[in-house]
């Protein structure tokens, strides 16, 4: 069944504004469902973990139900691969210090130029702080793809951990992240994905990719800011993690470290709710292809992600040939038509004779949100040249937008670049 745009959009009440959000690859608007759970705990349930009253244990009932919620997105083994945090970046911090533990002086990290900063720096401090090795992996520029061949030449190197995200928050571009996790796990090391920016676009299965960790915000999936970590249990379990003494010493709560926001996990567990809603609605073209694989929630759950991702190709196409009518602009990654499964709907650009962060506020001015700068890629931008210069212009949309609303961003931008600035 075709997405009925305004049923879709009435769910999130931030589209009642006249605005259009193409800033989407910072944050995603909040879902009706994500909202509603997150002011129910703030009434009803707010306690606690662990109490002897009701409260605090219909607070642990909401907290659990939303831990296998999140197992049933990311189809872990069980919900005690899941744990949640303050973010990704401080989610990847904490692991990254248990990991080093297991590090020794002159072993190899790999990192690339691809992903953003959160998954690159743990990895420079452990490597600072035990003497490892850092083995960059390169991009090719002219469409920004991870360069496989540096990647299999740095695995030759027989690294002890593999950092990649699953999809480039700055330019778009998506990794074969179970190749690469395959390629990786022959050559003895494990993999750490960075999926905050692909979830809101797109299924995820930690067990099909065989990945060891995974991150992901639920901000950048239609709920609130809170990070989400996954681990293989033995991982999880054979780690010492760094926490308090009276914290659990079994997973998921030995890496949930203080005072979790238990509104904001209630929250995340609404979103997935909106998400298994827009899977059960117009996701039913979607179940051949994942009928045989997943049942339940989590195949409702896959053929709305199955469903978003199929929509959002048509955003992709017009958002594509929208900027290739700019004079003057320079789209960074993937343009080939016949390429699009290798990319999100998150493009960036530069635009001659304006420095990003004008172009954004000329948007910003006539109600259009985008992003410019480095959106905390830098060794993207390095890369590419355009650091100094103010990075790129950044634009997203998600399966929440309409080509309508592509259509009237090119019509601005195309203002922007006839002025004479």
């Amino acid at each position: 069944m075709p997405f009925d745009l305004p049923t879709i959009r009435s769910h999130f009440p931030a589209l009642r504004q006249p605005t259009i959000f193409l800033d989407n690859p910072g944050g995603t608007q909040i879902a009706q469902e994500s909202l509603d759970r997150l002011t129910t705990y703030l009434i009803h349930f707010n306690a606690n973990h662990g109490g002897a009253f009701p409260t605090a244990q219909a607070s642990d009932a909401l907290l659990e139900a939303a831990h296998t919620a999140m197992a049933d997105f990311l189809n872990a083994k069980s919900p005690e691969e899941v744990a949640f945090g303050l973010n990704m970046t401080t989610l990847t911090m904490g692991v990254s210090r248990a990991l080093a533990l297991t590090f020794n002086p002159g072993d190899t990290l790999v990192v690339t130029r691809l992903d953003h900063d959160a998954n690159i720096s743990p990895w420079l401090r452990v490597a600072e702080d035990r003497g490892c090795r850092v083995r960059w992996v390169d991009i090719h520029p002219e469409d920004c793809t991870l360069d496989m061949d540096d990647l299999r030449a740095a695995l030759a190197e027989k690294p002890r951990l593999v950092a990649v995200g699953y999809a480039s928050n700055a330019v778009g571009t998506i990794n074969p992240v179970a190749e690469i996790t395959r390629l990786a796990h022959e050559a003895g090391a494990l993999v750490y994905v960075d999926a905050v920016q692909y979830a809101p676009h797109g299924p995820i299965d930690v067990q099909a990719q065989e990945c060891d960790f995974l991150v992901c915000s639920a901000y950048k999936f239609f709920g609130p800011h809170i990070g989400i970590l996954y681990g293989r249990y033995d991982l999880l379990d054979s780690l010492r993690a760094y926490k308090v003494r009276p914290a659990p010493d079994l997973p998921p709560g030995k890496y949930e470290t203080g005072t979790q926001s238990h509104e904001g996990i209630s929250g995340v567990l609404g979103a997935l709710e909106y998400l298994e809603w827009v899977g059960n609605t117009y996701g039913q073209d979607q179940a051949e292809k994942y009928r045989l694989l997943y049942q339940g929630k989590r195949l409702a759950l896959k053929q709305s992600m199955g469903a978003i991702r199929a929509y959002e190709y048509e955003l992709t196409r017009a958002l594509l040939d929208v900027l290739e009518e700019v004079p003057g602009l320079k789209i960074y990654g993937v343009t080939d038509i016949h390429k699009l499964e290798q990319r999100l709907p998150t493009f960036s650009f530069t635009l001659k004779g304006w420095s990003p962060r004008q172009v954004a506020e000329r948007l910003g001015q006539v109600g259009i949100n985008v992003w410019d700068g480095n959106y905390y890629a830098l060794a993207v931008t390095e890369r590419l040249g355009v650091e100094d210069s103010g990075g790129m212009v950044r634009v997203g949309p998600v399966h929440y937008n309409t080509v309508e609303e592509i259509y009237k961003f090119g019509e601005e931008l195309r203002k922007i670049a006839a002025t004479t600035n």
